[in-house]
């Protein structure tokens, strides 16, 4: 049985990690811009340290990424050699409105993306396009806190009414939010919040993440209002959330990490806040302020399916036991003992994939899409400069033949899958180039140096085969 004929293979990208050319085309500044390299980053990543412009002090990666801007077209065409029928992207908001809060739209930005889209289609891929992943334009963190205002809504809604209509013809697939619950680990990075001494920090991340919530429900409705055909999904960082052990303290940490992981979902498939959020939320004084409609906003207007990033499980422990930390996709766990960990001490788990589907799929009844899945390795040419990369096809065929169980024989609808990062490029979490991702080796390095050549991995070829079998042929 395996997968259906018409799943949905291919890779995906995020503008602010791969364009680069931050001051071409009349784009204009944003927060994922200014996250530097190095020591700082986490701080400016958790707005503890402001930072809305560049220093000479610090190196900024997004600023040239992997020059993608520059080489889309041999990029996608390498998609197209691998097979791909669905390519995930994002729009960089600065390149449609440099400041955010523009009238009109800048015409150089709509049409590179034109171009983008009308190369997909030369070559039958697919456009997967995330409106927001991680940006928030300067200007609007200057003028309005960025989503500390219930203003960003508008700003946010002009930005995709001028996409629906511009590229009606286009996308068929929209995401409105990258990983949504990441507001509440880098707020940052997530919403553009810088923090302020004496600020309630928890109270200001579940404000702002309202106004996202509401912004949400209504480009689903917008964009059904200008195609119905849209298909309109929300995206999440998933990862089931497993007890260190049989003790109930263990069992019911998880059971509320993963509630909150689950929080902001539950929103956008549901249309409403659930009862232990509100409890929650309330009990701790940091319930969102809402407008009369909001309510009937997010009931009235749910995603049609639901989209997430796995790349590793958590291990949650009371904070009694104080066991030893492992690291992960931005989010704090403990060392899961059964579990291996890649060259940045993420846990391993592909049974953990099959476990997330079936939890995402009983909790909502709704279509999955995993869009997001790989390894971060140091790849390492060899003398010919082959890389061998076999380390990333075991992972990516274990991850794979976890999916297709879930499929086939835990009845999960799943409408496809897109690997992280198909051709290498800057790290959202530690802003190296030497964490790879990709089928596609770029020749970029961390101190900036490299020709920005593509060349093809092992692993090109492996995928190549995986979506020509449609996942049937895994060896």
């Amino acid at each position: 049985m395996g997968f259906p004929k018409d799943f949905l293979w291919g890779g995906a990208t995020a503008a602010n990690q791969c364009e680069g050319a931050i001051t071409e085309g009349g784009r204009g500044l944003a927060n994922v811009d200014v996250c530097p390299a190095g020591a700082d980053r986490s701080a400016v990543l958790a707005g503890r340290k402001k930072m809305l412009a560049m220093d000479d002090a610090h190196t900024y990666p997004a600023a040239e990424a992997v020059a993608m801007y520059q080489h889309f077209k041999e990029d996608i065409r390498l998609f197209a050699e691998m097979g791909f029928r669905v390519y995930r992207l994002s729009i960089a908001w600065t390149r449609i409105f440099p400041n955010g809060d523009e009238k009109e739209p800048n015409e150089e930005g709509l049409r590179f993306y034109q171009s983008v889209f009308e190369e997909c289609k030369k070559y039958g891929i697919q456009p997967l396009v995330t409106i927001c992943h991680f940006d928030c334009p300067i200007g609007l963190i200057k003028k309005c806190g960025g989503w500390k205002s219930r203003e960003m809504i508008d700003h946010y809604l002009r930005l995709c009414r001028t996409l629906f209509e511009r590229f009606r013809d286009d996308v068929v697939y929209w995401l409105t939010f990258n990983e949504i619950n990441m507001i509440l680990h880098a707020p940052f990075l997530g919403a553009g919040l810088v923090f302020e001494e004496g600020e309630n920090e928890e109270r200001i991340k579940y404000q702002a993440a309202h106004y996202e919530l509401v912004a949400s429900a209504l480009a689903v409705k917008l964009a059904h209002e200008i195609n119905p055909a849209s298909k309109v999904g929300c995206m999440f960082a998933a990862g089931s959330v497993y007890p260190y052990s049989c003790n109930p303290q263990d069992v019911w940490e998880a059971l509320k990490t993963g509630q909150e992981n689950y929080f902001f979902v539950d929103v956008q498939a549901r249309g409403y806040y659930p009862s232990y959020a509100k409890k929650r939320l309330q009990a701790q004084g940091i319930y969102p302020d809402m407008e009369p409609d909001d309510t009937s906003i997010l009931q009235q207007y749910p995603v049609d399916f639901i989209s997430f990033s796995y790349y590793n499980s958590r291990c949650i422990a009371s904070p009694e036991s104080k066991q030893e930390e492992a690291e992960g996709n931005l989010f704090c766990s403990v060392k899961n003992p059964y579990l291996k960990c890649s060259d940045w001490g993420w846990p391993i788990d592909p049974l953990g994939l099959r476990i997330t589907l079936n939890e995402v799929y009983d909790r909502y009844q709704k279509p999955l899409f995993v869009v997001e899945n790989g390894l971060g390795a140091l790849d390492e040419p060899d003398a010919q400069g082959v890389i061998e990369d076999d380390y990333r096809i075991a992972y990516l065929r274990e991850h794979i033949r976890a999916m297709k169980a879930a499929v086939e024989e835990d009845g999960v609808d799943l409408m496809g899958y897109t690997s992280w990062g198909c051709l290498d490029l800057v790290s959202a979490s530690s802003g190296e180039m030497r964490k790879r991702y990709g089928f596609i080796y770029v020749d970029k390095h961390d101190d900036g140096s490299g020709t920005l050549a593509r060349s093809r991995k092992k692993s090109f070829g492996w995928y190549q085969k995986v979506i020509a079998s449609n996942g049937e042929d895994l060896d």
